[in-house]
């Protein structure tokens, strides 16, 4: 049975497909010794479909390679193998030239908004940016589209003339978010847009987020380390560990059923305001660190940490795949997938 017939999704529906994305970086090495020199695996093989319309979250750990992966769908990085495709049109290896037309329809939000705006350049100058380099109106009429944008996303139009420093964290990044919609782009890639401000402001960008994905038709991208937001904004959820995807399921059906020991993990850590259940549920502590991404472990990369670790994961890689019984949307990279209920540390008879 082929995909199509399977999920009853075509390939029109797909507005983003990674295949094999791969991007390593250099670092630094004593190569007058014959020193070999080596690579930090940020990203290393992830394969990922983003449909139109939706909000798929990415969690994982700090240094885990979410904030790279979005430079690499967006071409802020470029690839070191693998592709990436927009719209069924292979970006990977476009030219800067190439590449302008798709500018405009995928755009990033960034996690600081004290640091992604130009102190010493008005807000109206800021927003206006992209249409100057897309040669897009000029005075008074890029003056009234700022105006416009800046009232989308909440802002006085009248401030158009002030400096970043005049606004507030939360305002700030409606600025960016602003320069991020002016031209009207398909994809939205948000590097945890919410995680340096406060909880009020939080949910006020938040609300903002889905109120213009209605209006507007996105698709959003959603990178952050808090779950409970993932949670409550996203359609489904992406779990990345040490370079790679793990884990990936609908919202609910991923916290329903985790199967990948690593987001049991995760999930045993969402705060709770019920006292009563915060005593009921296992919180699951990891032993150890997360491994170098220079020299990653071998097979499963998750198994040097792994309570159902077996010699099977220090030798073959598993595969992102559908286990049985599980939705087709559900798939996790793992030999030995956790069971609805049960507990994270196998029996000695599961184990042989």
């Amino acid at each position: 049975m082929t995909e199509e017939a399977r999920t009853g999704r075509t390939q029109r529906d797909t507005l983003l497909q990674l295949v094999d994305v791969v991007k390593h970086f250099p670092v630094p090495s004593d190569r007058l010794f014959g020193g070999k020199r080596e690579h930090v695996h940020a990203v290393d093989g992830v394969s990922l479909d983003v449909r139109r319309g939706e909000t798929i979250g990415l969690v994982g750990e700090s240094g885990c390679g979410k904030s790279t992966l979005a430079r690499c769908i967006t071409r802020l990085h470029d690839v070191t193998s693998g592709t990436v495709s927009f719209d069924g049109r292979n970006i990977s290896d476009l030219s800067v030239s190439q590449l302008k037309p798709y500018r405009r329809k995928m755009q990033m939000v960034f996690q600081d908004p004290y640091g992604s705006l130009n102190p010493r350049r008005r807000v109206g100058s800021i927003i206006g940016d992209p249409f100057a380099i897309h040669g897009m109106g000029k005075g008074a009429d890029r003056k009234t589209k700022v105006q416009e944008l800046m009232e989308l996303v909440g802002l006085n139009p009248e401030h158009y003339n002030r400096f970043p420093a005049e606004f507030s964290g939360g305002q700030r990044q409606r600025i960016g978010l602003a320069r991020a919609l002016a031209l009207r782009p398909e994809l939205v890639v948000c590097d945890e847009p919410v995680s340096a401000l406060d909880v009020s402001i939080q949910a006020q960008i938040i609300n903002l987020l889905a109120d213009l994905q209605g209006k507007l038709g996105l698709t959003y991208i959603f990178i952050a380390h808090d779950l409970s937001v993932v949670r409550h904004v996203s359609d489904r959820i992406a779990v990345m560990y040490l370079g790679r995807i793990v884990e990936v399921a609908d919202t609910e059906e991923l916290f329903a059923r985790p199967r990948h020991p690593y987001t049991k993990a995760l999930l045993s850590a969402v705060p709770t305001p019920d006292p009563d259940l915060v005593n009921e549920r296992d919180q699951i502590i990891l032993s150890g660190d997360v491994p170098s991404p220079i020299r990653p472990p071998s097979g499963c990369r998750f198994h040097p940490r792994c309570p159902r670790a077996q010699s099977r994961c220090t030798t073959e890689d598993p595969v992102l795949n559908v286990k049985d019984g599980d939705v087709s949307d559900h798939a996790a990279a793992c030999h030995f997938p956790v069971a609805d209920g049960e507990p994270l540390v196998m029996s000695q008879k599961e184990a042989l």
